[in-house]
């Protein structure tokens, strides 16, 4: 008789919110519902929001502009982890490819993280950065609350050291049902 064979299936799905300001939209929670974690990349609105994503699945948070003292001490400004093989760095106020936030890249210098995630400006942006040899994710705004016309957030793969299966969900503001 030969022995079993075991195979080691390493991937991870990847819920990506941020600009929630304390609302969470229904569809959040359908399109987002086969994730392992979901990430939150800033102005998460208050604690109460927070514990509803946690409750809902494990999540990451960092707290960004708009949180009050509260959020701030349950989250950091910036997050650097290891999700499978990928270095990931996220912060709320981070700017993008060629137009990084002041600070920002001395510490992808140091780090040199393969995905980095921020929010703010309620805009989605997925941008390959070759200088920095990375992957940059803006999900836009998942809340109700500024002047972004669509609410959006992404979900995807790490497998190993892959990055992969983006999906976005792009709905107009007004749909709230």
């Amino acid at each position: 008789m030969g022995s079993a064979l075991h195979i080691n299936f390493k991937m991870k799905k990847i819920g990506l919110i941020s600009d929630t300001h304390g609302f969470l939209h229904p569809k959040l929670f359908e399109f987002l519902k086969d994730v392992d974690e979901i990430w939150h990349a800033g102005d998460i609105g208050n604690l109460a929001t927070l514990d509803e994503i946690r409750k809902f699945k494990p999540t990451r948070a960092v707290f960004g502009n708009i949180d009050n003292h509260a959020t701030r001490q349950e989250c950091k400004e910036m997050m650097l982890f290891r999700c499978e093989e990928v270095i990931v760095l996220m912060t709320h106020i981070g700017g993008y490819p060629k137009r990084y936030a002041k600070g920002i890249k001395p510490i992808l210098i140091k780090h040199k993280p393969k995905l980095f995630i921020s929010g703010h400006s309620h805009i989605l942006k997925v941008i390959n950065d070759p200088e920095f040899n990375l992957l940059h994710i803006n999900p836009g705004a998942a809340g109700k609350s500024g002047i972004h016309q669509q609410i959006t957030m992404t979900r995807f793969v790490i497998d190993k050291k892959t990055i992969k299966d983006l999906e976005i969900l792009d709905i107009k503001r007004e749909q709230l049902t």
